[in-house]
């Protein structure tokens, strides 16, 4: 019995990281299955896997990515900066802006639903600066995301929604300080009112909804000069900022 228990230990290898089931699906298989997962942290977790999977997980049909110290930028589906990532993407995409440094955004207009995304593990690691003379960092005629993203605004304002469903999520909004915090404002939505905008980018349902977010300085949080309303708002206070919960929506 003892011959034939020592036999079985030798007999037993340990399986290598090929020999996985799913290893065994094709690239485009795993591709699609990335891309089910959550962006941040779950896909950018596969990342760490092994090569193969940092190949995939990283491949621009998932998500662009924003490298301001991209040495290659013939890479596919890297781009020195947000408006470029912005005007190539497709819609639905994904862009993931690298952490570290500051990402200049003015008056950024996006028309298609995105989802923009901080590379870091924290809001602050990924800034995003509007500066003095644009009217905004970015402009949001379409359904869009933001999450785990700074948004510095030295005037005007951080986020200008015109029109669809904005989502923004885990961010940290900036404005400028007194004495002139009167001129700025957090977020802007002029939703509902601005005539402005073409029959083929509008879209029902237009509303705001601000989850986790903190929003510092500007004259209000929130300005609406559309038919759109503050609802369901949640707030935690503190001395230099306040933490938000709230959907801007009709009434």
């Amino acid at each position: 019995m003892e011959e034939q228990g020592k036999q079985k230990k030798k007999d037993k290898k340990p399986l290598s990281s090929s020999f996985c089931p799913i290893n065994n699906l094709d690239d485009g298989c795993l591709m699609h299955i990335f891309n089910f997962l959550s962006p941040i942290p779950d896909r950018y977790n596969t990342a760490l896997v092994c090569h193969r999977w940092c190949h995939l997980a990283c491949h621009p049909r998932l998500w662009l990515r924003v490298e301001q110290s991209a040495k290659d930028l013939s890479e596919p589906g890297v781009f020195p900066s947000i408006e470029k990532a912005v005007s190539a993407a497709r819609p639905g995409d994904t862009i993931l802006i690298a952490a570290g440094g500051r990402h200049l955004a003015s008056n950024i207009q996006i028309n298609k639903p995105l989802c923009l995304i901080g590379g870091g593990e924290l809001p602050d690691e990924t800034t995003l600066l509007c500066s003095r003379g644009s009217d905004s960092a970015l402009e949001f005629i379409s359904t869009c995301k933001l999450a785990n993203l700074t948004v510095k605004a030295e005037l005007g304002c951080c986020l200008l929604h015109k029109s669809g469903r904005l989502t923004i999520d885990s961010c940290i909004l900036q404005c400028e300080a007194n004495p002139l915090d009167y001129l700025s404002c957090p977020i802007i939505s002029t939703a509902g009112g601005n005539e402005a905008v073409s029959s083929a980018v509008k879209t029902k349902g237009d509303r705001v909804s601000v989850s986790q977010t903190r929003i510092e300085g500007g004259a209000k949080a929130v300005l609406t000069n559309g038919d759109l309303t503050l609802q369901q708002v949640r707030v935690i206070y503190a001395r230099t900022f306040v933490y938000f919960w709230f959907d801007v929506d009709s009434q």
